[in-house]
């Protein structure tokens, strides 16, 4: 076997000297490198914001949406949507093991694991898409995947389903990095709560806040935010637009009496939410923006424009134990679970 860099960059072919997530193309030939892991894929998690626009375009055409995911991968060499530049994650089975990397992995041959790394850098082949799940954005398929030495994984968990796991992890960092900056007595405001990391958002925001603090959870559509209301984690549900500053502005400061959030986590999917999250959020406080549609141009230049001095975060998909946090808040909470196994299984 061929030595390979742990980083994957001998499977970039353009531009070289780039890392595979920033390529725009990468060799997807699946004679694995000796510090590769080749698994056989099942069903690939797609990029909330990636498939969004994936549908948008097609215009809710499932055959459309079939060619836009073949069309991606045969001129990329992995799933990574150029609008977006989002990829998403997978769930497969190892079937075989580098030479080199052989010792030093506790994996072998037929173990079912999860990515954690975006499928953005992942060399993929679909030799065939079996399934296309849009109201979850799972693509169930036949193909195979290179998960290079540095890649992070998790073994699927004995304790709920596959397709349950893969919703969870594929959204692992919203509730880690959450259970990492919420403070007993924040006040937290949580956009697009009523969406798969939204709610997961919400059990972390609840649980470190504490009973001194405040959740305040936003959904645009009555359904979002009736799911909001059933997890029974927020203090306060308000409806509106992501994407009109002015009007969350206003029904942020109604609820905190003018004091706005000290916290400001950002899940929705879609462009155009950035002011709304600045000015949702106290002076000093911080914005966790987890979406992959936030423009971070948007975001700096918008908070300056207004003088407003907050702290913002780029919505990293990696936290440390970022996995075992993210199911475990189902293994906590039987009224998320419900809803997850409902919802996305």
């Amino acid at each position: 076997m061929k030595k390979g860099c742990k980083y994957g960059t001998h499977r970039v072919i353009e531009p070289k000297g780039t890392f595979p997530q920033a390529a725009w193309k990468i060799d997807n030939t699946m004679n694995i490198y000796d510090n590769e892991i080749l698994i056989d894929v099942q069903t690939l998690n797609i990029d909330s914001a990636s498939f969004t626009q994936i549908e948008e375009h097609a215009g809710g055409d499932t055959g459309k949406i079939k060619e836009r995911i073949l069309e991606i991968v045969a001129e990329r060499g992995k799933h990574h949507n150029p609008v977006t530049g989002s990829g998403g994650m997978l769930i497969g089975k190892v079937k075989e093991i580098g030479s080199d990397l052989a010792g030093r992995t506790d994996l072998k041959a037929g173990d079912r694991i999860a990515t954690l790394v975006s499928l953005s850098l992942t060399p993929l082949v679909i030799n065939e898409i079996k399934e296309i799940r849009p109201e979850i954005d799972q693509v169930d398929i036949d193909g195979q995947a290179i998960l290079f030495e540095s890649g992070i994984y998790a073994r699927l968990p004995d304790d709920m389903t596959e397709t349950l796991a893969l919703a969870v992890l594929d959204v692992a960092g919203a509730p880690a990095q959450t259970a990492r900056l919420v403070k007993p007595g924040d006040t937290v405001f949580i956009v697009g709560a009523g969406g798969k990391s939204g709610m997961l958002c919400l059990h972390e925001a609840r649980k470190r806040a504490g009973i001194t603090g405040k959740v305040i959870g936003m959904g645009h559509s009555d359904a979002s935010c009736s799911r909001i209301v059933r997890t029974g984690l927020a203090d306060v549900v308000i409806q509106g637009d992501a994407a009109n500053p002015v009007e969350v502005m206003n029904k942020v400061s109604e609820v905190t009496g003018g004091k706005m959030a000290d916290i400001t986590i950002n899940c929705v999917n879609i462009p155009g939410t950035e002011m709304s999250s600045i000015m949702a959020t106290r002076e000093g406080g911080l914005i966790y923006f987890f979406s992959m549609a936030t423009s971070f141009t948007a975001a700096a230049l918008g908070a300056e424009g207004v003088g407003k001095d907050v702290t913002m975060i780029i919505g990293n998909g990696y936290a440390k134990d970022h996995a075992e946090i993210s199911l475990n808040v189902l293994r906590e909470n039987a009224v998320l679970r419900d809803m997850f196994q409902k919802l996305y299984a």
